[in-house]
């Protein structure tokens, strides 16, 4: 009889397996978690010459002190500080430096272009100049847009030292090749309702901090680098555009694109461009990301866009887009301030920036400036290392292992087939009755090889199944519980899948217990990873997916530990020797010869005095070959055998090189090397949970609160189900030696949080259900209607606690944002203008001044003069798309760029750098088909309907939008409050010409 009890401490029994495999498990949970939360430390010293946290965490509190979007007057104080801050910077490192521009303030170290007889080292653009129009092939609307931006030059040590800029044709004057330079990118604007403390305070003050670190004697980069701080990013990403208008943005050729979607913690490389500029990245001190976030981006799966689509898909340029991405619920709120983020925020972001903006300055060979670069394949690990390789490598590697790692599974197979020691699929052996070490009897020996095969894909199919299933039973019963909750649901569809795998297997193992589960197993895991890595190449191929490298990984960790489980089989005696051996054990009139290698024939003779001892005291009715081993065949001279071992036949079990087999094993399993799964798993195990772990941490902290913006909670469950089930099949094929008690614990929590999961309420102070408000105003009957829009049940319990709204019937409609309910009810009056009576209604017409006049000619085209009282931004809205359109004192047409979307424009967004500026715009209605036909009539005469709407969005003071204060004091501490638009509040006039 074997034992199944072993001392040896790695040992393929219950005790070792359950002890090792959970103990890497904790640790690296422990450490992916540590690494997705912990924010490491800045040095306690200055981390490098010319860079000064504390001043930049100073700066960030200044920033950051009050709601600054580009249409309120805090915007305009958060610019001229900026410029004085850019003027102390650059005199405390006593840099020459000209001002070219319009200036709002005098910069006390600056000299005039004007009077500047020489090229300065460092420009300082205070652009108040830059103007477009510009739309989207496939949105409704255009947009005009009057630039603010400010962009400082620094010269490079390569660079030509005339001001090419100021030439009559800066394109064709622009460097080129090689002699272009870098562009570093923040926007300084933040949204109505947000302090933009990380979306993009640390941005903004890593830029400062550039151009401190730049214009530090000895850190001269040698090709230009431009620092971009750019108003109006927050509305349609204007701010980039606007700067697409000036002359400086035809010199970078790559770009660092610095932002923020959360609310401190790790700045994450969203995506890249390709290989050859995220390289720059490479050695930054602590990485972090992956291109499972640009293919993302690519696919549209994360809708929101940043300043880099402009960068690259309008300017064409090459780059990286780094931002923060978490925690989402205080993302565009209040909570978007200091007190959320830290200095080590603000190190992380800057030690990239420095990192990334030092290798492409310093990169003077590439020409980036030609071809689109290799796309890149790129993961960090526990944030310290970083892997990057261009696709079509992975592509070539992927193609490799589909190929070589079956013709070496193969190979082997015939080799051990050849040498008679493939028992995988083996079924029985018979002994050679002329062979003279063989009974004289022809002796079946059963193998039992296929024992076992189909246990694996069962067990995996019912428990995967289990998991969707709750993912399906969450979604329906408590769908937003992973909105606070993320862990419980993960411990719960962990717990689950492992507790139904782990009872199917050990039940199976019980039943009919084999040597080759490990092996069966990996054989599954094998087909199954091979396929999922075919379709990943693709992927690669066709839809140039790189977010499939951990796939590559994966399958190359299972063939390896599949391949143990076939190298293994070289320990085994022949079937030809163990067939001998067993029949030799079962002839009591024969000695016993050892048919494995180094059998002691000492043994064989105390096996066969043993033998001969039973036989003295068998009866007549004692069976010849023992008890349940011994099987007759039905016809004379032959017996057939089965190899398992009995706890009350012991002389029936074979000893190969004085090991038994384990447990009810099959006994030919006894030379196999007992301590060859930890290998395998340690082969498989810690790679694989690392790369996916951390595309689940990220994965899941980037969506689980985008369930407020209206997006699917079953993709989301889904999502942890599959990542769950990808977690624990490392350790599947080892399930079944698991001592019961590790399992009976895990079904205990998941009892206790699939209750937590279906029954708690799903937010919390500290994770916040946003809601989106608006208000408005028609400013011709002075009506008002304030709106939250939010998940359905929800956002109805919190206007039920606003006291305008008590003994209103809120008017709701699904659909906003595709999945949101909106609501909407007579609320207190805005004095974004002014302060507003009660009974004077007409003073709300001042707000807004809107006169149209049609003109007396054959195109349908029609003037409209426009003005907002205390605003820089108006609106036309036509009840119909309109086919062109012209504003007064606009920039002449960037070819670059497109005007009119495809089917007309229904809504033109007025945007100016000046309060109050009237706007005059000329529209002209859609041609009609076959207009252009000779005997097409006069055209019919249209009107223009719709409405004039100006915004306002400054809330800084308390009383200036009372309707907004009231959302914010009376709403429950579980919600939190954002913008609905452009405009916290929007009033209009309806018109018709």
């Amino acid at each position: 009889m074997g034992s199944k009890k072993s001392r040896n401490p790695l040992g393929f029994t219950a005790w070792p397996v359950t002890i090792i495999t959970s103990a890497v498990y904790i640790a690296l949970a422990v450490a992916l978690l540590y690494t997705h939360h912990v924010v490491p430390s800045p040095p306690s010293e200055t981390p490098m010459k010319g860079l000064n946290l504390t001043v930049a965490w100073h700066d960030l509190q200044v920033i950051s002190e009050g709601f600054h979007p580009y249409n309120s007057r805090k915007s305009d104080a958060v610019r001229s500080w900026l410029l004085s801050r850019i003027d102390q910077i650059l005199v405390a490192n006593k840099a020459e430096y000209t001002v070219q521009g319009a200036r709002v303030s005098v910069l006390a170290g600056a000299t005039s272009a004007a009077n500047s007889s020489k090229s300065s080292p460092v420009i300082v653009f205070n652009d108040l100049l830059s103007n477009g129009t510009w739309s989207s092939p496939k949105a409704n609307n255009s947009v005009y847009f009057e630039g603010n931006n400010i962009m400082v030059y620094i010269r490079g040590s390569r660079d030509g030292t005339n001001d090419w800029w100021n030439a009559g044709d800066e394109e064709d004057a622009a460097p080129s090749g090689a002699k272009r330079g870098v562009l570093v990118n923040a926007h300084f604007d933040s949204v109505s309702t947000g302090f933009g403390a990380t979306d993009d305070g640390v941005g903004v003050v890593s830029v400062l901090q550039l151009i401190k670190y730049y214009t530090t004697p000895g850190h001269q980069p040698e090709r230009g680098l431009v620092a971009l701080l750019n108003n109006g990013e927050e509305d349609y990403l204007n701010g980039a555009r606007a700067f697409m208008q000036h002359p400086i943005s035809h010199f970078p050729d790559t770009f660092l694109n610095l932002e923020g979607a959360g609310a401190g913690g790790r700045a994450i490389l969203f995506r890249s461009t390709d290989a050859e500029v995220t390289r720059a990245y490479q050695d930054s001190p602590y990485p972090f990301g992956t291109v499972v976030a640009g293919d993302a981006f690519n696919r549209g799966v994360i809708a929101s866009q940043t300043d880099y689509v402009i960068f690259n898909g309008e300017l064409g340029i090459r780059g990286l887009d780094v931002a923060f991405f978490e925690p989402r619920a205080r993302y565009h709120t209040n909570e978007d301030s200091a007190r959320f983020t830290s200095e080590k925020s603000i190190w992380h972001m800057l030690s990239a920036a420095v990192t990334t903006t030092r290798g492409l300055t310093a990169d003077t060979t590439t020409d980036y400036s030609r071809g689109k670069g290799n796309e890149g394949v790129w993961f960090d690990l526990m944030g310290r290392i970083f892997g990057l390789t261009a696709l079509h490598t992975m592509f070539a590697l992927s193609v490799t292992l589909l190929v070589v790692p079956p013709v070496i599974m193969m190979a082997l197979a015939f080799i051990l087939g050849r040498s008679g020691k493939y028992y995988l699929f083996a079924r029985k052996g018979k002994s050679d009755p002329l062979d003279p070490n063989s009974p004289d009897d022809e002796v079946i020996v059963s193998f039992n090889g296929w024992r076992g095969l189909f246990r694996y894909p069962v067990a995996f199919v019912l428990a995967s199944a289990a998991v969707v299933g709750l993912a399906y039973l969450v979604t329906k019963i408590n769908p937003y519980i992973v909105y606070s909750s993320q862990y419980s649901v993960w411990a719960m569809m962990l717990c689950a899948w492992l507790v139904i795998v782990w009872f199917i297997l050990r039940g199976a193992d019980f039943v009919r217990p084999t040597a080759l589960h490990r092996a069966h197993a990996f054989g599954w895991l094998f087909v199954g990873s091979w396929l999922a890595l075919a379709a990943d190449t693709v992927g690669e191929n066709n839809f140039h997916i790189a977010g499939g490298y951990f796939l590559v990984i994966y399958f190359a960790s299972i063939f390896l530990a599949f391949l143990i489980s076939y190298l293994e089989f070289f320990a085994l005696p022949t079937k030809e020797k163990y067939v001998r051996l067993v029949a030799t054990i079962n002839d009591p009139s024969r000695p016993v010869t050892s048919a494995a290698d180094g059998a002691d024939r000492a043994e064989g003779s105390d096996r066969t005095q043993r033998a001969s001892s039973d036989a003295a005291d068998a009866t007549e009715t004692t069976s010849l070959l023992g008890r349940k081993q011994t099987q007759y065949s039905g016809h004379r001279g032959q017996r057939s055998i089965s190899p398992y071992n009995d706890e009350d036949d012991e002389n029936y079990t074979p000893t190969i090189n004085g090991k038994q087999a384990f447990g009810d094993e099959q006994g030919w399993s006894a030379p196999l090397p007992s301590w060859l799964w930890v290998l395998q798993f340690l082969l498989l195990g810690p790679i694989t949970i690392v790369l996916v772990g951390q595309l689940g941490l990220f994965g899941i902290s980037a969506m689980h609160q985008t369930l407020a913006d209206g997006n699917s909670a079953l993709a989301v469950y889904i999502f942890m189900a599959v990542v769950s089930i990808l977690l624990l099949l490392p350790v599947s094929p080892f399930l079944h030696r698991f001592s019961f008690r590790l399992p009976t614990f895990l079904f205990a929590v998941f009892v206790g949080t699939l209750i937590y999961n279906l029954l708690a309420f799903p937010f919390s102070s500290q994770n916040q259900l946003k809601v989106f408000f608006q208000q408005e105003i028609d400013l011709t009957s002075g009506s008002s209607r304030v709106s939250l829009a939010g998940l359905d049940g929800y956002v109805q319990d919190i206007i039920a606690t606003l006291p305008s709204a008590a003994g209103q019937t809120p008017h709701c409609e699904f659909g906003y944002r595709g999945s949101l309910m909106k609501c909407s009810w007579n609320g207190p009056k805005p004095h974004v203008v002014g302060s507003v009576t009660s009974s004077s209604q007409s003073q709300y017409r001042t707000w807004l001044s809107v006169n149209s006049t049609r003109l007396n000619n054959t195109e349908n085209e029609a003037v409209f003069r426009v003005v907002g009282q205390n605003t820089r931004s108006c609106r036309l809205v036509f009840d119909e798309p309109i086919g062109d359109f012209d504003v007064d004192g606009a920039a002449p047409q960037d070819k670059r760029m497109v005007k009119m979307p495809d089917n007309g424009a229904q809504e033109l967004r007025l945007w100016s750098r000046t309060w109050e500026k009237p706007w005059t715009v000329r529209v002209r209605a859609q041609k009609e088909v076959g207009r252009g036909r000779k005997d097409a009539g006069p055209p019919e005469k249209k009107s223009f309907e719709g409405k004039a709407v100006c915004i306002w969005s400054d809330a800084n003071v308390e009383g200036t939008i009372p309707a907004l204060d009231e959302v914010k004091k009376y709403m429950p501490v579980w919600a939190t409050v954002t913008k609905g638009g452009d405009g916290l509040v929007e009033g209009y006039k309806r018109f018709k010409v």
